[in-house]
Order: structure tokens, then C-alpha cells, then sequence
């Protein structure tokens, strides 16, 4: 299968996700993130939503991904209204990598990958412990939308986060 990169950050490719690339996922998950998913979990993701399951490549080395969801629902930016947006499910960059723009490239391909299927808005949750992510959020515009106590298994409160994506458009 081709690699279909969408993009370059320094000397990153960001490409859409494909099945050989799962391990890798998976792995960066149990490395860098309290929250895992069953390997099935990936293989579905990737297969409804390839153009929102990207991952960061150095090399030949998978060192950061992002995985995303379209649903409708209602709008976590507008009171009372439907939308059509895009979950970031899960994102994470191994240590070493960070600090160099993946994560935030990662977030914004994915974004303008939600925005070409027709989503409004982009929603995620994140610990409020992880004031490095809620940072990098911000910058990309996300706001605090609601705080879900008790959300995670540990008993940790999440955020839940939204911005528009209406600059894609």
C-alpha cells in the first residue's frame, strides 16, 4: 500500500494511518498515555475514519498519531443546536519527539481532514492534570467547555474541550 503523506514538519512526515502502522499506535499508546484501548479498538477506527487516523513518521519509525471520529450529535459550541463534528479520540507523541511541532501538525491535518467530511467543530477530553495538553489545546484555539468529573477510570476529572473549524473552510 502507497503512503499517502499530508503534510511535513521539520523533517516529519504526518500520512494517513494504515493497518501495518497499528502496533506502532498501539505501542506509542502504552508508552505515553494512562488510557488504552484494545487492539480491535485501532482496527476499527482506521477503518471508518482513515482520513481522520494520522500518524507522524520519522524515518521509517511511527513516533506520534492521531485518531479521530465524525459524529453528530449535539454542538458543544452552540446552545442548542446539532452539528456535525469531528472526537479526537486519542493523540500522543512519543517523548523524545515532542517539543517539535508534531503534536500540533498532527491536530491541525486532522482538523482540516474533519472539516473536508463536513464537520463544524472539533471536540476531545483531556485530564485536567495534563496542563501541557490543555496548553497546546489552547493555542489551537480549544476552550474549556465543561468539566466531566469522575470521567476517567482512576476517578480523574477530564476536560471537555471544543473549537470551530470554520477556518478550513
Amino acid at each position: 500500500m502507497q503512503k499517502v503523506v499530508v503534510g511535513r514538519v521539520a523533517e516529519y512526515d504526518i500520512r494517513h494511518s494504515a493497518q501495518a502502522d497499528i502496533p506502532a499506535v498501539v505501542t506509542i499508546n502504552m508508552k505515553t498515555l494512562p488510557e488504552h484501548y484494545s487492539d480491535y479498538f485501532y482496527y476499527e477506527i482506521l477503518s471508518e475514519f482513515p482520513e481522520t487516523f494520522l500518524v507522524a513518521e520519522l524515518g521509517d519509525n511511527v513516533v506520534g498519531y492521531i485518531m479521530c471520529r465524525i459524529e453528530y450529535g449535539f454542538s458543544h459550541l452552540r446552545r442548542f443546536g446539532l452539528a456535525r463534528k469531528g472526537h479526537i479520540v486519542s493523540v500522543a507523541v512519543l517523548p523524545e519527539h515532542r517539543g517539535k511541532g508534531v503534536g500540533t501538525k498532527l491536530i491541525e491535518y486532522a482538523q482540516e481532514q474533519m472539516a473536508k467530511k463536513s464537520s463544524r467543530e472539533c471536540y476531545l477530553e483531556v485530564r485536567v492534570s495534563n496542563l501541557q495538553a490543555i496548553a497546546l489545546y489552547e493555542r489551537l484555539n480549544y476552550k474549556r467547555v465543561s468539566r466531566l468529573e469522575g470521567y476517567y477510570r482512576d476517578g480523574e476529572a477530564a476536560y471537555l474541550m471544543a473549537c470551530p473549524l470554520d477556518k478550513y473552510e
